[in-house]
């Protein structure tokens, strides 16, 4: 206990903080690696949301409330991939309609589920291993998503290194051209990178709304989306260092509720504020800092492919 702070528990709140911010900028990294910039991760993760809450309620199961997160991110995603990929729109400007859009929708469509509280996502049972001193409420009192979102950043970390679809992604990235030439689907792996990039950011938006509030409430992802695009461009495209920020995200809105719930003087939209403004900030500096020597953006990045070419 440091100044009424449980640091045990402040750690253990920040993994379950970090999760949907994780979730979403790890699938926007694949769909960037891929040389397609979506801008529209905010539409996606609130569309998740109020899509997830209300298969949760109607079904009774968060499971497939979850999915059903996944599939209207994904949906969404796939309506920019038809946008940019096929009829070549602005990719800038179409992801921020997508956000526009996916706003809008969602306050439509949550306005018949307000006030209602979603079936509980119960938490995995380790046995003895969750009473372990310190390590046991760290890492053994979490749900299933928490483990599945580290899960899905070692998955994409060992896929995009290691992969031979991994490589041909990395490859239309930096040279859509070239690797157009050699025979690969340039469009169908942005298709499939952009699929998989709205299933993540929706799962994070139906997190968002199933564990962490837990209800539905308009506007709720209150900027996420736009941390998850910042961090992803921080860690210089990389899945560990995404990680990292997701982790400092939650780390600094876990706190900023401990400060509150302890009772320091602190004006409640100051608190409110800190996790945004100290997370680009201490990503700006780190990015400065590694900027020797870090992997560039991918070379093709917002960058329009023409099959014809």
């Amino acid at each position: 206990m440091i100044g009424g702070i449980d640091i045990v528990t402040l750690i253990a709140a920040l993994m379950a903080a970090s999760t949907p911010v994780l979730l979403a900028a790890t699938g926007e990294l694949v769909a960037e690696k891929s040389g397609v910039l979506n801008l529209g991760v905010e539409g996606m993760m609130i569309l998740g949301a109020v899509a997830g809450f209300a298969t949760a309620v109607t079904t009774g199961s968060p499971v497939l409330g979850f999915l059903g997160g996944a599939v209207a991110g994904a949906l969404l995603a796939s309506l920019f991939a038809v946008l940019t990929q096929l009829l070549l729109s602005n990719q800038t400007a179409t992801g921020l309609a997508l956000t526009l859009f996916g706003l809008g929708l969602s306050a439509l469509f949550g306005k018949g589920f307000e006030g209602i509280r979603p079936p509980p996502t119960t938490k995995l049972d380790f046995g003895p291993l969750s009473e372990i001193p310190v390590l046991g409420p760290i890492l053994f009192h979490h749900d299933w998503m928490v483990y599945l979102s580290l899960v899905l950043v070692a998955a994409t970390w060992a896929f995009l290194k290691y992969a031979r679809a991994g490589l041909i992604l990395r490859a239309v990235g930096e040279n859509h051209d070239a690797a157009h030439a050699l025979g690969y689907r340039v469009i169908a792996v942005r298709f499939a990178a952009l699929a998989f990039g709205g299933a993540l950011a929706g799962l994070g938006g139906a997190y968002l709304s199933l564990v962490r509030v837990p209800q539905w409430t308009e506007g709720m992802t209150a900027g996420a989306g736009w941390i998850a695009l910042a961090i992803v461009v921080f860690a210089s495209w990389k899945p560990e260092r995404v990680l990292v920020g997701a982790y400092l995200f939650g780390g600094i809105t876990a706190l900023q509720l401990q400060l509150q719930a302890a009772g320091y003087a602190i004006p409640v939209h100051l608190l409110s504020m800190a996790p945004y403004v100290i997370t680009v900030l201490v990503l700006v500096i780190l990015s400065a800092t590694h900027r020797h020597g870090a992997p560039a953006a991918p070379a093709a990045l917002g960058r329009s492919f023409h099959a014809s070419s």
